[in-house]
């Protein structure tokens, strides 16, 4: 009598995912997309000035080498939208058997796309340049909560964006101290430190990219929707990866949290023994709060998630004051153990609580943010009037409200949304904060674009998500254009990716009956098997 034939190791079931995801066409022409926009990388509008890589590229081309560079950026930019868009899963069309090995195969996807930018320049962004400086300064004893890059002449303020030289860091102290040791792990070379950042991103999107789906099916949403919109998301792949930003890092850090304090009610098993998570009750919301006050030392937004932990466990279902008392209580242990967290993190790191200081920086940049352009607006009819010498009351006053509104509308939340929904609370929250700042940046859309899923959304308010994919697709793309000089082309390549996108949502439609060549990777694979 034979015996049954032992399961494959672990590293030969991963292998056998990407090998099968790398056998789809559609997965092959996002490569090429992510391939390109890498290219297009290396042209003078992110490069630091005193990049190698930009010397060449401007001796060697000049103009053309601005225009060759955001001609293939805006052409990858196509192919990754259309391979995300076609690998779209169907409503309702993804079996339980599908959803059994999905963790496979988002991340085969994300691998294959990601693989170009992991030795590329900073994409669409300075901002890892002055990650890297602000290393190289906590490494040689100066705090940058106190002063900007340029308080340290030499290579390393040199390649960070002349707006940011002289403008103290406003992140949370253990992201200063990751930095401080990317610099170190390079051997001290400055433009090698900002590449490696990317280790820091790598780290982050691993983590959402495994806790994303499997929070998604505790909690009744749709699996491959979740793997689809928030781990393969174009924007995701571009800032996070590409771009290394340590948002990243602190929606990691949020979802660990969350995904902690969703533990399974069952037992789990491991090497034999029975564990049983709990065991001590419905309190893994405590440890979910510690894993948030990390998140919030990279960044401070991440803070937000502490109020809505207990509430995953244990919704507020009535307005009885004991309930309400109870609800209360559990909130502020939550927040006093991240903020807790928090504190320790900052007197570990000897670096102190100086970020206060530097929490308008972003702002010192004007961007598309909804407040600062009413603002600019009506700067615009002051000026014609002489009736502001300081040419930003109106600015300044547009961006007060802003701050104020979303201040309003999260403390309304607190009390409405998050008694039953916390997730829904969460990832509406973060998107007003995002969008009240006075600045705005696509990533920042990402803190709630990511919990989107998990919220269990109607098909409606995917399209609508899809959407302002779009935009800010466009946006960067438009950016990095205007950057090189060519703003026409962006133009013109924001309007190819509308179309494409309307062409991809009408014939969604059209097509939602009916047997035709799979809509989606999982359609695809399924009928493979």
């Amino acid at each position: 009598m034979t015996s049954a034939p032992s399961p494959p190791p672990w590293w030969r079931v991963q292998w056998d995912a990407v090998v099968e995801a790398w056998s789809v066409r559609i997965v092959r022409r996002g490569l090429i997309g992510t391939a390109l926009i890498t290219l297009g990388a290396l042209s003078p509008a992110y490069l630091p000035r005193n990049s190698a890589l930009w010397h060449i590229q401007d001796k060697v081309g000049g103009w053309p080498s601005q225009l060759g560079g955001t001609l293939v950026t805006m052409l990858g930019l196509v192919l990754l939208l259309d391979a995300w868009l076609r690998l779209r899963p169907r409503s309702g069309a993804v079996a339980g058997e599908v959803h059994a090995y999905l963790h496979v195969r988002h991340w085969a996807v994300l691998l294959i796309w990601g693989l170009p930018f992991f030795f590329a320049p900073p994409i669409f962004s300075h901002d890892a340049y002055s990650y890297a400086a602000q290393g190289w300064m906590v490494h040689n004893g100066i705090n940058p909560y106190e002063v900007g890059p340029a308080v340290l002449p030499g290579a390393f303020a040199d390649q960070v964006s002349w707006v940011w030289r002289d403008t103290p860091a406003p992140y949370g102290p253990l992201a200063l101290q990751l930095q401080h040791m990317i610099v170190d792990l390079s051997g001290f070379r400055p433009y090698a430190s900002a590449v490696m950042m990317r280790l820091l991103a790598l780290f982050g999107v691993g983590i959402i990219g495994l806790l994303v789906p499997r929070i998604a099916e505790r909690r009744g949403a749709d699996v491959a929707k979740a793997a689809w919109f928030a781990t393969l998301n174009p924007i995701l792949i571009i800032d996070f990866i590409g771009g290394t930003h340590n948002d990243c890092l602190m929606m990691a850090f949020v979802i660990a949290g969350l995904w902690a304090t969703g533990l399974p009610k069952r037992p789990i098993t491991m090497r034999g023994r029975s564990f049983n998570p709990h065991r001590w009750g419905s309190l893994w919301w405590i440890p979910g709060a510690v894993l948030v006050g990390l998140g919030a030392a990279i960044k401070q937004p991440a803070f937000m998630a502490a109020y809505a932990l207990p509430l995953v466990v244990h919704p507020w279902l009535s307005w009885r004051i004991k309930e309400v008392a109870v609800v209360i209580l559990r909130s502020v242990i939550s927040i006093a153990v991240s903020i807790g967290t928090f504190v320790v993190v900052s007197m570990a790191t000897g670096l102190g609580f100086g970020w206060l200081n530097a929490v308008n920086v972003p702002g010192k940049v004007i961007t598309i943010a909804p407040f600062t352009v009413l603002g600019q607006g009506a700067q615009l009819v002051l000026n014609h009037f002489g009736a502001d010498p300081t040419g930003w009351a109106a600015i300044t006053a547009a961006r007060t409200f802003g701050v104020v509104f979303a201040a309003v509308v999260v403390a309304l939340m607190a009390v409405t949304v998050a008694r039953r929904h916390p997730m829904r609370f969460l990832s509406i929250g973060y998107l007003v904060v995002a969008l009240s700042l006075p600045a705005v940046r696509s990533w920042y859309i990402l803190w709630g674009g990511l919990l989107l899923p998990l919220t269990n959304p109607s098909r409606r308010m995917y399209q609508i998500a899809t959407w302002v994919t779009i935009v800010l697709l466009c946006y960067n793309g438009i950016n990095m254009a205007w950057r090189n000089n060519v703003m026409a082309l962006g133009i013109a390549a924001a309007a190819g990716l509308w179309w494409l996108t309307s062409v991809h949502l009408r014939s969604s439609r059209r097509r939602r009956v009916g047997r035709e060549l799979p809509e989606s990777l999982f359609d695809d694979m399924e009928g493979k098997r």
